[in-house]
């Protein structure tokens, strides 16, 4: 139930997962639940919270992959809670809300409470869960980010998404079918897409067949208006051969840093590159993202990932919920405090 409009909150004793060092690997991190004080300042909210997901980027930081990450540091970009302290406007909310600073330069999610900029937060979807609207945050804001940067897709423009599986590859589904694109995914072995979408998926199984050839054999030789690249160089030269002119790639992610690259190709082809990089984003901006795709969860165009039971933890098992998802879990791993 939402608090009193009355009990407005300046400062609480929170219990929060905490990180002292960084770890050498996911086995290795070594989380511990204590009682830390959190006050807001007067243009932030302090928030209860309900639920908090945890995120790839998040292990990344606590094994040392992020230079920039400070300790000793609560971790956490992702969250739903209630309002109880701040602006009367917001007070006994429902909120949700995500950050690409929040978890990395300054205490994030996984705990009780949570302080952040009353401008930051969004308005929890009433029909979601605690759990699906904690699990919203990065995985869409890096596909509504990647995709509005390059330019929201039209009715009538393909929009070909390798690593259609992962979950930024579904948020990038929905909302480009959500906007009217036809949508043909990648996946590495042969499996059916997965998550939900507002059109028909074509699926190719890159383990099988020549990508870029069956791109432009469905397309009619034209290419894909979009390439949403979640995997970064594994399919770089097939993304840039399955570009039609004009096109544009979105790159969120590498494993190997370097790529050959032509350049008669790409100013022939008159393309577009658009790199992503979610942690650069304020809470602030990245609330500005979610807001714009409010209305698609309203409508139901946009829907949230499935929360399994066995999925959720509570903060004394943080050091499991992490380990998971190291362990490439395709399940929105969720911390509820």
């Amino acid at each position: 139930m939402p608090v009193a409009k009355e009990s407005d909150v300046r400062s609480i004793q929170a219990r929060c997962v905490r990180l002292s060092a960084k770890a050498v690997d996911a086995a290795s991190i070594s989380p511990v639940v204590e009682s830390h004080a959190l006050s807001r300042a007067d243009n932030d909210l302090l928030i209860e919270v309900r639920a908090a997901a945890v995120n790839p980027s998040d292990v990344k930081a606590a094994t040392g992959l992020m230079p920039y990450a400070v300790f000793p540091r609560t971790p956490g970009r992702d969250y739903a809670g209630i309002v109880i302290g701040g602006s009367q406007v917001w007070i006994g909310r429902e909120v949700f809300g995500s950050s690409g600073d929040l978890g990395i330069r300054r205490d994030g999610s996984h705990a009780t409470h949570l302080v952040v900029e009353a401008d930051a937060v969004v308005e929890k979807p009433s029909s979601l869960s605690w759990e699906e609207t904690a699990g919203i945050g990065v995985p869409f804001v890096t596909a509504m980010e990647g995709l509005r940067r390059a330019g929201i897709p039209k009715a009538g423009e393909t929009v070909l998404v390798m690593g259609v599986n992962g979950k930024v590859g579904q948020a990038a589904v929905q909302i480009a079918s959500w906007h009217g694109a036809r949508v043909i995914g990648v996946v590495r072995k042969a499996e059916a897409y997965e998550g939900h979408s507002n059109s028909q998926v074509e699926v190719i199984d890159a383990s099988a067949t020549d990508v870029a050839a069956r791109v432009r054999e469905l397309t009619g030789g034209k290419g894909a208006d979009i390439v949403f690249n979640t995997v970064g160089d594994p399919y770089f030269e097939a993304a840039h051969k399955s570009l039609a002119l004009r096109g544009r790639q979105i790159l969120i992610a590498a494993i190997d840093r370097i790529v050959p690259f032509n350049i008669l190709e790409f100013y022939r082809g008159q393309h577009t590159y658009v790199g992503i990089d979610t942690l650069g984003l304020s809470s602030i901006a990245t609330g500005a993202v979610l807001k714009e795709l409010g209305p698609g969860f309203a409508s139901g165009h946009l829907k949230p990932f499935p929360i399994k039971a066995n999925a959720i933890y509570p903060l004394e098992q943080a050091k499991a919920a992490f380990v998971a998802v190291a362990g490439s879990s395709r399940d929105r791993v969720i911390l509820r405090p």
